[in-house]
C-alpha cells in the first residue's frame, strides 16, 4: 500500500486539515504540540495490551492487580477480597495449592487475564463498558464466575472503566454517572470505622464494628475533618480507661480495645463524640455481622469471651429488644446484618419497625436475585454494595439501579482486604449512592478512597454536593 492509499484509506488528510484548522483558531504558541493533542482526540480509543500479575492486599495476602493499556496510554486496577466467599456470590480463583501462600495465590487467576480474557479483550473499544463486561461474562459461561474468576474478570473490568474516562476526556465518577444515567453527582457521607471486634479483631466484641456518619458536615472535606479528630479524641478516650495497649487496631484500622459488650464500646464513642463538640452533627452506626456468632436460631454475644461460664444466647426476640433500647439510648441511625443471613424473619419485622437504616450486607451479598427478594418482601432498607462479590462494573452499576428502582439506600463498601485502588470513591460519586464505608480515617489503603473524594470534591468546585442530611434519600 502507498503512503498516498495509506492516507485515503484512513481519512487522515481530512484529520490533519481539521487539526492545523483547529490550531489556527486556537491562536496556539505551539502548533506542533497542539496537532499532536488534538489528532491523539480524534484517534478512538482501543485496547492494545493486557497484563496481570499477583501483589499482597492489606492483610498481606494475594490478590489480582492489572495493568490495562490502550492507545490513550496505561490504565492500573486491583481487586479487594473479604474473609470468606459467600454462597451466594461471585468466586475469588484462588490456586488452593497450601505450600504456596496457603492455598491463598492466584496465579491461575493472573493466567486467565494473560491467557484468556487478554486475547477477547483487545481491540475492543473500552468505552463500551457493558460489551467488555459482557464479552468476559459470555466467556467464563458460569453463574458465579468460576470459571475466570471474579477477581481476574473484575481487575480487569474497572482498568476498562478507567481506560473508558480516559478514552472520553472526563474524570471516572462522570464516566460512571454516564454508564449509568445519572445527573447528580453527589459527595457521600461517610461511615468511618471507629472500633473493631467480630473477625476484624482480636478483642473479645462478637459485634464487627462501630462507625460514626458525620451527617451534619456540609462538605466531604469537613466530614473527613470530623472523621479524624473523632478518632484520635477517641484514642485518647481508650488510652485513659485501658493504656496504651487498648489502641491495637483491627484490619480495617478501628480501635479494638479488650470490651466485651456493645454499650461499652458505644460510650467510648459518645465520650469521643462528647469531647470534639459535633454532637448530634455525628451519628453511630452498626456492623452487627450477626451470621459469625448465630448458633442455630441463637445469637451468643460472648462467642469470643475465653473461660466464659456460660452461653450468652439471644433469641431473635431478644435481639429486636436489644437494637430498639440501644437505639433510644445513642444516636444510632444505621444497623448493619442485625440477624443471621438466613434469618430473613426478623430483620424483616426489625426493619418494619422504622427505627434506622437496615443495611444488608451477609443477607443480600450483593446479589441481584437475593436483593430482588428483599424488595419483594420489604426484608431490609438498603443495600451494601461489593463490586468483588458481583464480578463487573456494569452488574455492579445494575445492582445499584435495581436497589434505587426499589427506593432502597445503596452503601458503596470496602473489603477487609484492600488495595491503594481509589475506585470506589469515583464508584459512590457516579452513582450518587450517599454512603461510602471504607474503614478507619487512618491506614493508607483506606485513606486511598477517603483522599479520592477529597480530590473530586475539589474539582466539582461549586458544582460539589455532599449528602449530609441527605445520606439516605436514592435519587
Amino acid at each position: 500500500m502507498s503512503v498516498q492509499q495509506y492516507l485515503e484509506k484512513h481519512l487522515l488528510s481530512r484529520k490533519i486539515e481539521d487539526a492545523v484548522n483547529a490550531a489556527v483558531r486556537a491562536k496556539t504558541p505551539d502548533p506542533v504540540i497542539f496537532i499532536s493533542h488534538h489528532m491523539r482526540k480524534a484517534v478512538p480509543s482501543v485496547i492494545t495490551k493486557i497484563k496481570a500479575r499477583q501483589i499482597l492486599d492489606s492483610r498481606g495476602i494475594p490478590t489480582v492487580e492489572v495493568d490495562l493499556y490502550t492507545n490513550k496510554g496505561m490504565f492500573r486496577a486491583s481487586v479487594p477480597s473479604g474473609d470468606t466467599t459467600g454462597m451466594y456470590e461471585a468466586v475469588d480463583l484462588r490456586d488452593g495449592d497450601k505450600g504456596t501462600y496457603l492455598g491463598n495465590s492466584v496465579t491461575r487467576a493472573v493466567k486467565n487475564i494473560n491467557e484468556k480474557i487478554s486475547e477477547a479483550l483487545i481491540g475492543m473499544d473500552p468505552t463500551l463498558q457493558s460489551q467488555l463486561d459482557h464479552a468476559m461474562i459470555d466467556l467464563d459461561k458460569t453463574e458465579k464466575k468460576g470459571e475466570l474468576g471474579a477477581n481476574a474478570m473484575l481487575a480487569v473490568s474497572i482498568a476498562a472503566c478507567k481506560a473508558g474516562a480516559a478514552g472520553k476526556e472526563v474524570p471516572l465518577y462522570k464516566h460512571i454517572a454516564d454508564i449509568y444515567g445519572e445527573t447528580n453527582l453527589t459527595l457521600p457521607v461517610p461511615a468511618f470505622t471507629l472500633l473493631s471486634g467480630g473477625k476484624h479483631a482480636g478483642n473479645h466484641l462478637a459485634i464487627q464494628e462501630i462507625m460514626i456518619l458525620p451527617i451534619g458536615a456540609s462538605r466531604f472535606e469537613e466530614a473527613l475533618q470530623m472523621g479524624s479528630e473523632t478518632y484520635h479524641h477517641l484514642k485518647a478516650v481508650i488510652t485513659e480507661k485501658y493504656g496504651a495497649q487498648g489502641c491495637n487496631v483491627g484490619e480495617d484500622g478501628g480501635f479494638a480495645p479488650n470490651i466485651t459488650s456493645l454499650k461499652e464500646g458505644l460510650d467510648l464513642i459518645k465520650e469521643a463524640i462528647s469531647r470534639t463538640g459535633y454532637n448530634d452533627r455525628i451519628k453511630i452506626a452498626i456492623d452487627v455481622a450477626a451470621t459469625d456468632f448465630c448458633i442455630g436460631t441463637k445469637y451468643d454475644l460472648d462467642v469470643k469471651v475465653p473461660n466464659k461460664s456460660g452461653q450468652n444466647f439471644k433469641s431473635g426476640e431478644d435481639m429486636i429488644e436489644i437494637y430498639k433500647e440501644l437505639c433510644s439510648e445513642y444516636p444510632i441511625v444505621s444497623i448493619e446484618d442485625p440477624f443471621d443471613k438466613e434469618d430473613w424473619e426478623h430483620i424483616k419485622h426489625f426493619s418494619s419497625l422504622g427505627i434506622c437504616q437496615v443495611v444488608g450486607d451477609d443477607l443480600l451479598m450483593s446479589n441481584p436475585k437475593r436483593i430482588q427478594r428483599a424488595i419483594e418482601e420489604s426484608t431490609c432498607n438498603a443495600v451494601l454494595l461489593k463490586v468483588n462479590q458481583i464480578g463487573t462494573v456494569t452488574e455492579a452499576i445494575e445492582v445499584v439501579r435495581l436497589a434505587k428502582d426499589a427506593s432502597m439506600g445503596v452503601v458503596t463498601s470496602h473489603r477487609c482486604g484492600e488495595t491503594e485502588d481509589s475506585f470506589i470513591a469515583d464508584l459512590a460519586v457516579g452513582l450518587a449512592t450517599g454512603q461510602i464505608k471504607s474503614g478507619a480515617p487512618c491506614r493508607g489503603e483506606r485513606l486511598a478512597k477517603y483522599n479520592q473524594l477529597l480530590r473530586i470534591e475539589e474539582e466539582l468546585g461549586d458544582q460539589a454536593v455532599y449528602a449530609g442530611q441527605d445520606w439516605r434519600v436514592s435519587s
